[in-house]
């Protein structure tokens, strides 16, 4: 049978190397214990805040050496726990990392409602009694912005001390979708029993054979099936808990208190709804491609994956993969291709699937290490594109953090896929302009295609999805599994509307974790539009856009998500760049129809 390897027989070549943040647990264990020890001296400026410039200068110098060691502690945590997630001591290890931060949060709730006490007067007159803290400026004025919304110390430390309670339903869901549930095990076409994962059903959906790609699409959505109680209990939960902190902070809907976060007009997601759902006919289009290109009489859920080639393509091994993303950057700068050719040799990655591993792929990593990238490699086209997407991330936060002192250097997750959508579009041209096998050019077109569908459309939808569900608890109305099967169902069939939805595909809502993530996903259907915009405007201007670009990333959180791509050149406040990535995406059908005698 077909299976996933334990970690042990993984090269070590090809695992990340976790020496920089620290040495081995023991390393680690007294980190936290001196972590631990510090936290009261946070304690000790309760009451004190807005004294005078110079205390409130020592206490956010306290704060950035005591929450900077806390980032490695809990960073090197998770990381250990997303290598085997079957690790009781590592999953005890992640536990403790994630009190301990809540612990240090908690102690230090009193900052922001303190610091409220000052108007803008009040934060001008500190500036300038102590130029030290014109470095927190940005910080100082997003407090104040937020005042509104704060509530007392008294009520922002209950708060702060609840989180290991209110991140429950993403922790149970992770702990039971990634260790304890299995996904089915099937035979493929050569008579080889397979077992399906979370990481290998996507490529196991673009078998030619598409009996087996049926077999494995209704197995793994029976396991779904199985367990669909506990998942809508979960994400039920999860939708609540948004709802009411967004109701204790004084918001009109969790929508509003999470775009708020990072200062996102609400607007900017309505837009981005409203103008995907007017272009669907484009999406359309790409279904009745596939539909002719497959030469079935109706596209059926577990065809939605195939590419209009009707083949799985050719194999791309993780060296390979490699090469040819370092090749695409190079519009960007030699400085930025060679930092990323360094940070790869570096052991960067931790690339191969095992039992146990989380599923998906992250870019971590803490202000003073180097990135870490989890993949589960699967030597195809699709993980080529994925391993882009986090080197996006990882050189995202390279250069924040040359740029930016630690309190400036996090940057937003609206900005965050844009970087890293821009080395995916860069690789896609790359590919069409150097390389000379049809068979793969023609697959990396259908690859950017499917990038594009399950960017800009799909996540739009997953956005449309989560809104509408927590609208629903906002109004008052259960929230049932039942409830989320008929919504994602009814959202399904309007976006991919020339498709039969077959095999419980009514229950993919359940395999989608940024569901927890609270507004997360339509932040990937921005960044893909932004992404092709700031692409095209590299390669027709040069070094020139590359710059802008660089500064965008270089600026990290020293300025809220608009003003930052602004950068760029870009306005995503606008329809525009979503109008021009739908463009895109249609002249891509275009080109692929063509190629494959489909206009």
């Amino acid at each position: 049978m077909s299976s996933v390897p334990e970690r042990a027989a993984i090269d070590e070549a090809y695992k990340w190397d976790l020496r920089d943040i620290y040495e081995d647990d023991e390393a680690w264990e007294t980190a936290y214990e001196a972590v631990a020890d510090r936290i009261d001296e946070l304690r000790d400026y309760e009451g004190r805040v807005t004294e005078d410039a110079a205390t409130l200068l020592e206490l956010l110098e306290l704060r950035e050496e005591i929450f900077r060691e806390l980032q490695q502690v809990t960073t090197y945590a998770r990381l250990r726990g997303s290598e085997d997630t079957r690790n009781q001591e590592y999953q005890a290890m992640s536990a403790r990392a994630s009190s301990l931060s809540s612990e240090a949060s908690s102690a230090l709730s009193y900052l922001e409602p303190e610091l409220q006490s000052l108007t803008e007067a009040g934060v001008g007159e500190f500036l300038e009694s102590e130029p030290a803290l014109e470095a927190y400026e940005h910080y100082l004025n997003d407090v104040l912005r937020m005042k509104a919304h704060t509530r007392s110390a008294e009520v922002e430390e209950v708060l702060a001390d609840l989180s290991e309670v209110t991140d429950a339903p993403s922790e149970i869901y992770s702990m039971l979708t990634n260790a304890d549930m299995t996904y089915g095990v099937v035979e493929d076409p050569d008579g080889e029993e397979t077992e399906i994962t979370q990481s290998n059903f996507t490529k196991l959906q673009t078998n030619p054979d598409r009996d087996f790609r049926r077999r494995v699409h209704e197995t793994f959505y029976e396991q779904w099936g199985d367990v669909r109680n506990t998942v809508g209990t979960s994400l039920e939960k999860a939708v609540r808990e948004h709802a009411t902190s967004a109701e204790i902070r004084g918001y009109d809907s969790a929508r509003a208190a999470a775009l708020d976060g990072s200062n996102v007009p609400v607007e900017v997601y309505d837009t981005l709804v409203d103008t995907v759902d007017d272009n669907l006919d484009v999406l359309h289009r790409h279904a009745e491609l596939k539909e002719a290109a497959l030469g079935v009489d109706q596209l059926e859920s577990h065809d939605l994956y195939m590419s209009l080639t009707g083949d799985q393509g050719p194999d791309v091994e993780y060296d390979q993969a490699r090469e040819w993303v370092i090749e695409a950057v190079a519009p960007l700068g030699e400085a930025y291709q060679d930092r990323m050719a360094e940070g790869l040799d570096s052991r960067w990655v931790d690339v191969y699937e095992n039992r146990g591993k989380r599923s998906g792929a992250f870019s971590s990593g803490t202000y003073d290490t180097q990135p870490y990238i989890m993949m589960n490699y699967q030597d195809d086209i699709a993980s080529m594109y994925t391993l882009a997407h986090e080197l996006g991330h990882s050189m995202h936060s390279e250069l924040a953090g040359d740029a930016q002192p630690w309190h400036d250097a996090s940057y937003e997750i609206f900005v965050a896929e844009i970087a890293s959508t821009v080395n995916e579009t860069l690789l896609t041209h790359h590919l069409l302009d150097t390389v000379e096998d049809d068979e793969l050019r023609t697959h990396v077109l259908d690859e950017y295609l499917e990038r594009f569908r399950s960017t800009l459309f799909r996540q739009t939808m997953f956005a449309t999805f989560e809104q509408r569900i927590h609208e629903r608890v906002e109004a008052g109305d259960a929230l049932t599994p039942d409830a989320f099967d008929e919504m994602y169902a009814g959202l399904k069939g309007d976006y991919y509307a020339p498709t039969e939805l077959t095999g419980g595909v009514e229950r993919e809502w359940e395999r989608i974790p940024h569901f927890y993530y609270d507004f997360y996903v339509y932040q990937y259907a921005t960044g893909i539009s932004a992404a092709a915009a700031i692409v095209e405007r590299v390669l027709e201007e040069g070094e020139p856009a590359a710059a802008d670009y660089r500064e965008m990333l270089r600026a990290g959180g020293s300025d809220y998500p608009l003003n930052v791509v602004e950068l760029a050149g870009i306005d995503m406040a606008s329809p525009d760049p979503i109008e021009s990535a739908v463009g895109i995406y249609d002249d891509y059908l275009d080109e692929i129809a063509a190629l494959l005698g489909l206009s």
